[in-house]
């Protein structure tokens, strides 16, 4: 992703994937179903927050734990949390 300075910043989305991969793991989800469920909510959460102009850490966690509850409530919940609980 680039900045209006033509800068190149980190991508949210894929901090969030390779985050939400390492916890399916720890959680036993063979890998396979966790990616795909992985980035099926990565894209709608890319969808839902398309519209805004600026995406806070909390917009983030809160449209991908949403999204990532309809595959597995455990890693939505632990995603969601995780700043809690760990």
């Amino acid at each position: 992703m680039k900045n209006s300075d033509n800068k190149t910043r980190k991508d949210p989305f894929n901090d969030a994937e390779k985050l939400l991969k390492l916890h399916a793991k720890g959680l036993g989800i063979p890998a396979g179903a966790a990616e795909d469920f992985i980035k099926r909510s990565i894209a709608a959460a890319k969808k839902a927050l398309k519209s805004k102009t600026i995406i806070t850490d909390a917009d983030l966690t809160r449209a991908i734990s949403k999204e990532l509850k309809k595959y597995n409530s455990d890693l939505a919940y632990i995603y969601k949390n995780y700043d809690i609980i760990i």
